[in-house]
């Protein structure tokens, strides 16, 4: 499996052909090599894109080889949404054949019929199902809102589960979203909608790429800079 160095650190990767992306994508996951997908390249030019993200995924080996903390969710446990942590409660209710979660203005209030905590893995599919449900809601207004204020037209907006990406703009100019860009603020929202706005005029990250992206959102750098610090892939 080919390698190479960045500074103290070893970046090892594997690489999957896929002819249905545009660009290449960065993956980082713990204990695996790092995934590079992407149109079938040599493997000089994989070493050349990796290199190029050297520093990212550097940083991002650093966060997902810490120590795993699994801790049960109980009263008193912070959940997160809208770029904030909440409150939730959690309460024991027998009558239910699964989970429920609901918010109000303050709180998430969970109602588990296994008893007053809950594991994360039986949290998530239920939490990730609030996301999608609040993506539905609110983030299809805000894409139509920038159609406006950009003057870019989507061809149509889906909610759906990708593997490690936030969002994606397909050849027919469809925007795709995860659901767990809920947990984001707001203008990180609103950020990742104008990039992905702009790739329908550009698939690709080049300067004029850019240059939309700045022309639309002048001070974009700071939210992008939120996203780099998220686990999920980068595109290259």
């Amino acid at each position: 499996m080919p390698q190479l160095q960045y500074g103290q650190t070893t970046i090892e990767w594997q690489f999957q052909p896929d002819s249905q992306l545009k660009r290449h994508y960065v993956t980082v996951e713990r204990g695996r090599p790092v995934l590079l997908r992407g149109p079938l390249v040599s493997e000089q030019e994989q070493e050349a894109l990796v290199r190029r993200r050297a520093r990212w995924i550097r940083e991002k080996l650093a966060l997902v080889n810490q120590p795993q903390v699994v801790e049960a969710i109980v009263t008193g446990s912070r959940l997160r949404y809208c770029g904030r942590s909440y409150f939730t409660e959690v309460r024991h209710t027998q009558e239910l054949a699964m989970p429920r979660l609901r918010f109000t203005a303050s709180r998430f209030i969970i109602e588990n019929p296994e008893g007053p905590s809950i594991p994360p893995e039986r949290l998530m599919p239920v939490l990730e199902s609030f996301y999608r449900d609040r993506a539905q809601e609110k983030l299809l207004p805000r894409v139509r809102h920038w159609e406006r204020e950009t003057g870019l037209k989507a061809h149509g907006v889906r909610i759906r589960f990708f593997q490690s990406r936030w969002a994606s703009c397909d050849a027919y100019n469809v925007l795709e979203f995860h659901p767990r860009v809920m947990e984001l603020p707001g203008s990180v929202q609103d950020y990742i909608i104008v990039h992905e706005l702009c790739h329908t005029l550009e698939k690709n990250h080049t300067k004029a790429f850019w240059a939309q992206v700045s022309r639309h959102m002048p001070h974009w750098q700071k939210q992008h800079e939120y996203l780099e610090s998220a686990l999920f892939g980068d595109a290259v």
